[in-house]
């Protein structure tokens, strides 16, 4: 079975602001990465935007409703410092909710292998009533509980590489043992949150790094903190937050890390994948806001995706 890529013209039309990191120009770049012909094999849908009933699996109706009143007839609007509306952001930022659950239909019905969501804005600073760090909705939380509620998934591990702390997913599934959430990221950063004491239920498993750590140190974050959780917890689907602003060359983040430790992260929850869930992956991305880094990362991950295919 191939590897599915998901997505949509309309994640370059949410503009942002000159000079802010979160801009149309990312999408840009991974599409043209992922255009390269060693990419000729991903089977590839346009997503489709997400309905009411997904967004409140993890968003109540008044948060949809907020950002429907903010969202602009023209020009920018701002939430905060850091997240910023056009008229097409609402759409955009559903549609990306639309193509998680879509990936993991995909997935979950056998019908691909696994699955990378090209698509903008991100998701995981997304609180259940809070649109933050450049997020609306929490498509990986929502596409986490679309495999629940529609698929029948009993178990969903969530792994987070992004060098931010997903601080919405935790705070989504903070009380909930169904669903695993481990995350490596920098500490101290943005949003504050990440702590290797929090750990919810149980079901919580932060393994932070300090400024400057290489790929050493995020290898061995892997192996001994979130792997052994996923050996332990054996999900039915392992969903990956896909941020690659740990890269060296990354304006956001202090880490050191490159391609190569990537795709050998890629490659440890494939393996996991493999032994417990038949495989079934779906990476959502992220964070990662220098093009050419994010788009070699980018690239590493989907090959070693597609090696599974």
């Amino acid at each position: 079975m191939a590897t599915l890529l998901i997505g949509s013209p309309i994640f370059a039309r949410h503009i942002v602001p000159f000079g802010h990191p979160e801009r149309p120009e990312r999408i840009v770049a991974v599409e043209a990465a992922l255009a390269e012909p060693g990419f000729d094999t991903l089977v590839r849908e346009r997503a489709e935007m997400a309905d009411e009933t997904m967004v409140m699996l993890c968003h109540p109706a008044s948060h949809l409703d907020m950002l429907r009143d903010a969202s602009p007839r023209e020009g920018l609007g701002r939430l905060d410092a850091d997240t910023v509306m056009s008229p097409k952001t609402l759409e955009a930022a559903l549609t990306a909710v639309g193509g998680a659950c879509q990936a993991v239909d995909a997935v979950m019905q056998g019908r691909v292998a696994n699955a990378f969501c090209a698509m903008r804005p991100p998701g995981h600073h997304a609180e259940p009533e809070r649109a933050m760090g450049f997020c609306f909705f929490n498509q990986a939380a929502i596409a986490a509980r679309h495999a629940q509620s529609v698929h029948g998934a009993g178990r969903v591990a969530i792994i987070d590489w992004d060098v931010h702390h997903g601080n919405g997913t935790q705070a989504i599934f903070w009380d909930d043992p169904s669903v695993l959430y481990a995350s490596t990221h920098q500490i101290p950063l943005y949003p504050g949150t990440g702590a290797a004491s929090e750990t919810g239920a149980g079901n919580i498993v932060n393994a932070p790094l300090p400024p400057g750590a290489a790929g050493a140190l995020f290898r061995e974050a892997f192996e001994t903190r979130l792997l052994p959780a996923l050996d332990d917890f054996r999900g039915d689907l392992i969903i990956i937050s896909a941020g690659f602003d740990a890269h060296w060359r990354d304006p956001l983040g202090g880490l050191e890390l490159n391609e190569e430790d990537f795709a050998w992260a890629t490659d440890a929850l494939m393996a996991r994948a493999d032994r417990d869930c038949g495989g079934r992956i779906v990476s959502i991305l992220e964070g990662g806001y220098d093009l050419k880094g994010l788009a070699g990362s980018v690239s590493a991950h989907v090959t070693r995706l597609m090696a599974n295919s």
